[in-house]
């Protein structure tokens, strides 16, 4: 089914806290939490109050800060993670606990039917404190779907305001995401969220097929950054929608992404991708000769994002072998360089020339059209 609605909880200062460079203090924790709220999204996502001390302070001063966006923790399906997180004064809280084989055996031990009856005690209680409540599987597409079918349809049952599919271990094909959420969707009447993990690289496909069957939160990070490869970048999930219908993401603050990007970067120790979705630094570059003309033409010939919309600039590459007149000549239409197309055409071979025997710049360039008009090189060579 076409997206037409979504809602991102944006979850940098959760699961991005489990990235391995992070460490944020909790003013660079606020910083963040304003600059995403700033930017749009509908929830914030902080780190379990039972983490830590520093955690549960953090928690609170997150929940304190008046924000428009939603501020939920996230928490084991335990009473005593629960009473915790209740008490932080948040206005939601993810209940999650491992579903899958593995998990049952090697992390908490239970199975099914435990499982069902602490989702109904911890469920329960948050319920009745007035918390918006999420109920999610962890390492859910290695379940049975058996086995989480009936818990998501107890919680369902409850009350429960969203239920959680992860796919914890990044395993799962966009087809997989599309045929479990939709199934999902078939058996509760509450909403569903999404959390993919990138490990094989299908984070933003999954979450956007998701939403295509039926899912209507997705979960996302700064970069990506979270547990090993992370999970669905914010700036990529808003990429996704854009291409399809721009008028998905415009709720948001677009020409924030660039901040938030280097905000994050700065704080992780790390840099931004050079093909990073929107801020990479050769997202807008344009090199070859017939891509250059066309996007002078037109733009839209070979971007399915406008800059412009992210408070950002194309660049058209000229210094190279591979350059085409067109782009020669806006670059002496920039200098204020009148030449014939003759003589750009002739231009444009000499650059080339340079470039085949040498690395050049855009200085060299330059030097080339202003000697050019000069007649200091001779144009018969």
């Amino acid at each position: 089914m076409p997206v037409t609605s979504f809602s991102i909880i944006e979850s940098t200062l959760r699961e991005g806290e489990q990235f391995v460079g992070a460490c944020f203090t909790t003013e660079q924790k606020v910083r963040i939490a304003r600059a995403l709220d700033e930017f749009g999204v509908e929830i914030i996502e902080v780190t379990s109050p039972a983490a830590s001390p520093q955690s549960l302070e953090d928690c609170r001063t997150i929940a304190g800060l008046g924000l428009r966006a939603m501020v939920v923790t996230h928490t084991r399906c335990t009473m005593e993670d629960a009473r915790l997180a209740a008490g932080t004064g948040v206005a939601g809280v993810d209940v999650v606990i491992g579903t899958s084989s593995v998990l049952r055996q090697f992390s908490h031990g239970k199975d099914i039917p435990a499982i069902i009856a602490m989702a109904r005690e911890v469920v329960g209680f948050l319920l009745d404190q007035g918390l918006q409540v999420r109920f999610s599987t962890e390492d859910s597409f290695r379940s049975n779907l058996d086995d989480i079918l009936p818990i998501y349809e107890t919680v369902a049952e409850m009350g429960v305001h969203r239920v959680g599919i992860a796919d914890t271990v990044g395993i799962a094909s966009p087809r997989q995401v599309y045929d479990l959420v939709a199934r999902v969707r078939s058996h509760v009447p509450c909403d569903i969220e999404f959390h993919g993990h990138n490990d094989s690289g299908c984070a933003i496909a999954n979450a956007y097929c998701a939403l295509e069957a039926g899912a209507t939160h997705v979960d996302t990070s700064i970069l990506g950054i979270g547990e090993r490869n992370g999970i669905v970048p914010l700036g990529g999930l808003i990429a996704r929608l854009y291409a399809v219908d721009r008028s998905l993401v415009t709720k948001y603050n677009l020409a924030m992404l660039p901040e938030l990007d280097n905000m994050v970067a700065q704080m992780v120790g790390v840099d931004i991708p050079f093909n990073n979705y929107i801020t990479g630094i050769t997202a807008f570059t344009h090199k070859a000769g017939v891509h250059a003309k066309a996007v002078l033409n037109n733009p839209e010939t070979y971007e399915i994002l406008a800059p412009q919309d992210f408070g950002l600039s194309r660049y058209i590459s000229i210094a190279h072998r591979l350059t085409g007149w067109n782009a020669i000549k806006a670059r002496a239409d920039q200098l204020n360089l009148h030449l014939a197309d003759e003589e750009l055409k002739a231009a444009t071979v000499h650059i080339k020339k340079l470039a085949d025997e040498k690395p050049i710049g855009l200085d060299d360039v330059d030097a080339v059209l202003r000697d050019w008009i000069a007649g200091h090189i001779d144009r018969n060579e």
